[in-house]
């Protein structure tokens, strides 16, 4: 069983839903708090392990790659006016020489092509895939531990109410070990009431090198797209796909709400804002 040392990060979609801020900012670069959502993603993937990071990127998001590499004049400035804390803070986040690698994905053709453009830069090698709108904390790390237990392909997978599940990709439940199982099928946005069970495919994946060569058919399923979904349909016909219930929330932070929750819960998890930022909502609650 090969190790899961990179992860594919689909970073090029255009963030409509979040315009005009998405203008000229890319939606991975929003803050939750003061990190941008994809350091956030990128931390998760790094404390689980994975030791390389391939970005799939399209036009205006140079930003990312800057973000990822060291800014000389601001760490001069900050040595220099003595911000110790700071300068150390942004070391730390530094990945290391050559752990990150910038493909394009130059069309909006679906998940699946901009999982396909990574082909080349992952290899033949089992890997991951980090969607930059969810934020999960320790969810790769749950993951790995699955794929350690189980091998072949891993899907992280939440519950949501009946009534929600048109809106997901869905799965449908197997031989069940606990935390994880089998899956058995897969359903993109199920028509309502037809749904094989409540469990939303959350937007990690671990997945073996093969899907490349499904997806480098390059059919089209909903929305005219290339679905990662339906690569992943054609896999499970050769090989094992489990699912993992992920113990912990996922922010969806490419909605509104999502976004705003995000903030609420990772301000409330940080020591020094959380007493002061409390007492301020619930100020503002009671007005």
């Amino acid at each position: 069983m090969k190790p899961i040392r990179k992860a594919v990060l689909p970073v090029a979609g255009l963030g409509t839903r979040f315009l005009p801020a998405t203008k000229s900012v890319p939606k991975e670069m929003l803050t939750v708090v003061d990190r941008p959502v994809i350091q956030h993603v990128v931390d998760e993937a790094r404390e689980a392990g994975i030791e390389h990071f391939i970005f799939v990127t399209g036009r205006n998001k140079a930003v990312i790659e800057d973000h990822f590499d060291m800014a000389y004049e601001l760490d001069a400035t900050l040595q220099a006016r003595g911000k110790t804390k700071e300068y150390e803070a942004l070391k730390k986040d530094l990945p290391k020489a050559g752990a990150t690698s910038f493909t394009r994905q130059q069309a909006p053709l679906g998940l699946g092509h901009a999982v396909w453009c990574a082909r080349e830069i992952v290899g033949d090698e089992p890997f991951a895939v980090l969607l930059p709108d969810m934020l999960s904390r320790g969810c790769m790390g749950q993951m790995l531990e699955a794929y350690g237990r189980h091998g072949g392909n891993v899907i992280a997978v939440e519950s949501v109410p009946e009534d929600q599940t048109h809106q997901y990709g869905i799965v449908a439940v197997g031989q069940d070990h606990g935390q994880t199982f089998e899956i058995t099928g897969m359903v993109e946005k199920p028509p309502k009431g037809t749904a094989p069970s409540n469990l939303i495919i959350s937007g990690r994946y671990i997945l073996q090198p093969e899907i490349f060569d499904i997806l480098s058919a390059h059919e089209t399923g909903a929305g005219g797209e290339i679905q990662l979904t339906d690569a992943m349909i054609r896999l499970m016909g050769q090989q094992p796909f489990h699912g993992l219930r992920y113990e912990g929330r996922t922010y969806d932070t490419g909605n509104k709400l999502g976004f705003l929750m995000a903030n609420v819960a990772y301000a409330l998890e940080r020591e020094e804002l959380a007493g002061p930022f409390r007492a301020e909502l619930e100020a503002y609650l009671g007005r």
